[in-house]
């Protein structure tokens, strides 16, 4: 293999700029999909966990479907299909005038997708501390309802703080499918560069880099909120 190696691309101007500009797409795209999966996910998963017969088919409904199909296909469906069979008016609107229209789609798609998997650690945090708890709680004169929002949510959500560590990862490496749809995020930008270029171990050594340092991040984030509400506490038992 003759390759010439030649750092010096990732210092020009715009090849730097395409791949920071790649970097903090990714970056949003994660932050703004995970927002997402958290929000449905905790919803979902206490639906799950939730007396309500109804509440309980809803949630389980959304699980299985938005788990069990690709999130590649899913992004295609919200971006290719969905304005295809909604009223023209409104199909017009999220293909013309909807602001960010791939980017909107990639964080909806993405977040969708990862909230479903949130549900489910959300629902095994809910029932492994619910077993045990809700009596003691109850005992105590609190109502379910304020049993299960005081203790059994706070406490089983501690419980999976780990768990939440894979699931943001994941939703920051499914960030790159984005480029399927348009979207220069940081897999795409090395593949620009790539072309222009024709130096491919560079562009995509740094990108490897990039959701390398993301990563990181995260699992230090998560290790730091996993010491401050889960292992501070369980330290101050006394034994």
């Amino acid at each position: 293999m003759n390759y010439r190696w030649d750092w010096s691309i990732l210092f020009k101007d715009t090849y730097m700029g395409w791949l920071w500009s790649g970097l903090l797409w990714t970056v949003i795209i994660s932050l703004a999909s995970w927002a997402v999966a958290l929000m449905i996910g905790l919803l979902a998963g206490t639906a799950r966990s939730a007396p309500s017969r109804g509440a309980r088919l809803l949630a389980g409904l959304y699980i299985d479907v938005f788990r069990n199909v690709p999130p590649l296909v899913q992004l295609f469906l919200w971006y290719f299909v969905l304005p295809e069979v909604v009223p023209d008016s409104f199909g017009l609107w999220l293909k013309r005038d909807l602001p960010y229209p791939e980017i909107v789609t990639a964080v909806v798609a993405i977040g969708l997708f990862a909230g479903s998997r949130v549900a489910e650690q959300v629902r095994a945090g809910i029932e492994a501390v619910g077993a045990p708890l809700m009596p003691a709680a109850l005992a105590t004169g609190l109502r379910p309802a304020q049993a299960f929002r005081l203790i059994v949510l706070p406490l089983g959500l501690r419980a999976i703080v780990g768990p939440l560590t894979s699931e943001f990862l994941i939703t920051v490496k499914l960030s790159s499918l984005s480029l399927t749809i348009g979207v220069l995020e940081l897999t795409a930008q090395s593949r620009h560069v790539e072309n222009y270029t024709f130096q491919g171990f560079e562009a995509f050594t740094f990108a490897t880099i990039g959701y390398l340092v993301i990563g990181l991040c995260v699992t230090g984030l998560m290790r730091f909120i996993d010491i401050r509400i889960g292992g501070a506490a369980l330290r101050k038992t006394p034994a």
